[in-house]
């Protein structure tokens, strides 16, 4: 009978919308599940104009999900990525060069109102001592900071190397989801929790490298990076490592066999955040640095060799410069004395002539490669403001790269997060359909059992 036939499609639909409801309302608090439903569609009428049909099919089984919000979602946590992975390296930077009492500034203006103070008494031994202490404290702070990035240098390499084997592994993951829902999709399974997986492996993957995605017919998702270099396609996978050449260390990805060398300061996450604070803050710091002891050290030792000491012997060098030291990078020289400071420029005990030429290097210029042209005094001021600017900026946009992702997951909840209110109200549709659907059956029984009465 028809009647019995419509019914029992649209009680086994029912049942069928009923499972998806209560997978959903399972699931409502299970991070990346994607809610799921039926598509319900008429079947088609028998021939003849007085059939009305014959019931109501599963058209498809529907996962809600929108590839634009899952995108903006991956893209946004590659910003977030790459600028919350700098921000604690930027502030103790920050913090440390700008302390009052332990700055460059600090040290260098300490030692120069040791030489202006020296200027009262030229002979003065105790002033003289002051000189050479205040040298010792000027190179120890200039040490103490060097020592600060190199220990950073250390810490971003290492960060960078333990990004890798998690990244590979993640990819290794995506690949053999693509080969299981290329499967199951062709056997004509379900293959929404595998993509919820892979979705999120994807996520993680986004936070630590800036990713593309292509979804494919055969349900494979293609990632690759912003450049272009595949790192998953179908079932394979690539792997990146960073290899050391020449004294340099490259990250290198490596795709069936092919090697591509790749810019870790424009790979984009956690891993392009990293390369680029390295490349383009953390190593121009450093340089400086380096710059600022080297021509300070060389100026002042230069003008001290030029004059005499108080016994009328030649001056001699006062600061030791050490490039290869990251802990020694200026020193004073050992077994430097009191009598060895060359503050006279004739020769004359108590002349302070040389003396006035030293204290005068302070408003001289000196080169950075960063900054050009600067005076002695002010560098490390400029170095603090510059770093100080990119502070901020990155402080602003890991604010904005917050937001964003906040915004995008938002946006990806509203398509494809379970909202438990909605599934209630299905919940109950459902149970009534398929109520409404038995009580059909029932009547058909009741219709068919008179008729077998009639002929009784």
């Amino acid at each position: 009978m028809t009647i019995s036939y419509n019914a029992l499609s649209g009680a086994l639909a029912a049942q069928a919308a009923l499972n998806t409801v209560s997978q959903n309302i399972a699931n409502s608090q299970t991070k990346g599940y994607t809610r799921q439903g039926v598509l319900l569609t008429a079947t088609a009428s028998d021939a003849g104009a007085k059939s009305a049909g014959n019931g109501v099919q599963i058209g498809s089984l529907l996962r809600f999900s929108d590839s634009y919000k899952s995108q903006q979602m991956w893209r946004s946590n590659s910003e977030l990525g790459a600028h919350s992975q700098v921000q604690p390296y930027l502030t103790q930077m920050e913090t440390v060069m700008s302390d009052d009492k332990s700055s460059i500034s600090y040290g260098v203006d300490n030692f120069f109102k040791a030489l202006n103070a020296a200027g009262v008494d030229p002979t003065s031994t105790p002033l003289r001592q002051q000189v050479i202490t205040a040298a010792d404290s000027m190179s120890q702070q200039i040490n103490s900071i060097y020592n600060v990035t190199a220990n950073q240098l250390v810490s971003v390499l290492q960060q960078q190397q333990a990004i890798l084997p998690s990244l590979n592994e993640s990819l290794k993951g995506i690949a053999s989801l693509n080969q299981q829902i290329i499967q199951l999709q062709g056997a004509g399974s379900n293959t929404s929790a595998l993509q919820d997986k892979r979705e999120q492996l994807i996520d993680g993957v986004a936070s630590q490298v800036g990713v593309e995605v292509i979804n494919n017919p055969d349900g494979s998702a293609s990632v690759s990076l912003k450049s272009g270099q595949p790192l998953v396609v179908t079932n394979l996978s690539a792997s990146l490592d960073y290899v050391t050449t020449s004294g340099s260390s490259v990250l290198t990805l490596t795709f069936a066999g092919t090697k591509f060398k790749l810019d870790d300061t424009k790979v984009g996450g956690q891993l392009g955040g990293l390369g680029d604070y390295k490349q383009n803050t953390l190593l121009p710091l450093q340089g400086s640095i380096k710059e600022i002891a080297e021509q300070m050290s060389t100026a002042v030792n230069a003008q001290l060799v030029a004059g005499f000491k108080s016994d009328g012997s030649a001056g001699q060098a006062l600061l030791e410069f050490n490039p290869a030291s990251a802990t020694g990078l200026l020193q004073v020289a050992a077994g430097f004395q009191t009598t060895d400071l060359a503050f006279s420029s004739d020769g004359t005990p108590g002349d302070s002539g040389n003396l006035q030429k030293i204290v005068d290097i302070k408003g001289q210029p000196i080169t950075l490669t960063t900054l050009g042209s600067v005076l002695l005094g002010d560098a490390d001021t400029q170095i603090v403001g510059k770093l100080g600017i990119d502070s901020q900026q990155n402080q602003s946009q890991l604010a904005t790269a917050t937001t964003i992702r906040s915004q995008a997951e938002d946006d990806w909840k509203s398509t494809s997060a379970v909202n438990t209110d909605e599934e209630a109200i299905n919940l109950v549709e459902f149970q009534n359909m398929y109520q409404a659907n038995m009580k059909v059956i029932a009547v058909a029984n009741t219709l068919f059992e008179s008729t077998l009465q009639m002929f009784g």
